[in-house]
């Protein structure tokens, strides 16, 4: 039931995408008397898709990597050193789990126009993955407490320092949590649109939701087309969630069941 209420308008999204606009209009929910696939090859042959979802890609991939390195190091840390301040510091990163990102918006774009980096992908990156931190830190952390602590000594007696035990023991452990905080990082960055809209003044750098809306505006009456352009910046996402969803699950299951 719960299944249906996401893929009810995911199909519709896709098979609009492949109707006349006025079949579109008489049989919006059923499958399209005539598959259409113009549409579909029209906006895969232009260059602006290619070029959003390049910036899109860019965008993603670049918050992945900070987000991921920063906050698999910080919960390292957390989880395995003991240092005044560390219980403070924990609860001060988590507070940004009660603020949304909203509320930041206008202080950050002073910010991030005192820096320069006003029209430009770090623009959206940093943000991005600054704000992601608090999440992934909590979610790595919980799994690298859960290591058996036989692990750190065997590493120790062997010569590691705290170093090579996170480069060489921990982090080779940590594939599932690690693929489950990039998937999340992935996603809200993929799908984000506050931050590029107020960060991002030229089209030729806009991610796809900008993208869709430019698109939109141009197209504002011929919904097969919005329906087939929103179908296929959709894709990427989806098919990286359905990759590595085995490992999303791994990740925010582990240390769920003691014992």
């Amino acid at each position: 039931m719960v299944g249906a209420f996401v893929l009810v308008p995911l199909v519709i999204t896709v098979l609009g995408g492949f109707k006349a606009l006025g079949e579109l209009r008489v049989n919006p929910f059923g499958l399209p008397e005539t598959w259409r696939w113009e549409v579909y090859w029209e906006i895969l042959r232009g260059s602006r898709y290619w070029q959003m979802l390049g910036n899109s890609l860019v965008i993603a991939l670049a918050t992945v990597f900070l987000t991921v390195a920063f906050s698999a190091m910080a919960a390292f840390v957390f989880a395995q050193l003991r240092f005044f301040g560390s219980e403070f510091l924990l609860a001060y990163l988590t507070l940004g789990l009660m603020f949304p990102a909203a509320t930041a918006v206008l202080p950050l774009f002073i910010k991030v126009r005192d820096l320069g980096l006003l029209n430009t992908h770090w623009a959206v990156i940093l943000p991005q993955a600054a704000f992601g931190l608090a999440m992934s830190i909590l979610l790595c952390r919980n799994f690298f407490k859960g290591l058996p602590a036989e692990l750190k000594d065997a590493a120790f007696v062997d010569g590691c320092s705290y170093f090579g035990f996170f480069w060489h023991v921990v982090l080779p452990l940590s594939r599932p949590i690690l693929a489950t905080t990039g998937v999340i990082a992935f996603v809200h960055s993929w799908n984000a649109f506050l931050l590029p809209l107020v960060m991002l003044n030229s089209p030729e750098l806009y991610p796809w939701p900008l993208g869709i809306m430019v698109y939109q505006g141009e197209y504002s009456t011929e919904w097969n087309r919005i329906l087939a352009y929103i179908t296929l910046t959709m894709l990427p996402a989806t098919i990286l969630f359905l990759l590595a969803q085995r490992y999303v699950v791994a990740g925010l299951t582990t240390g769920a069941v003691k014992g």
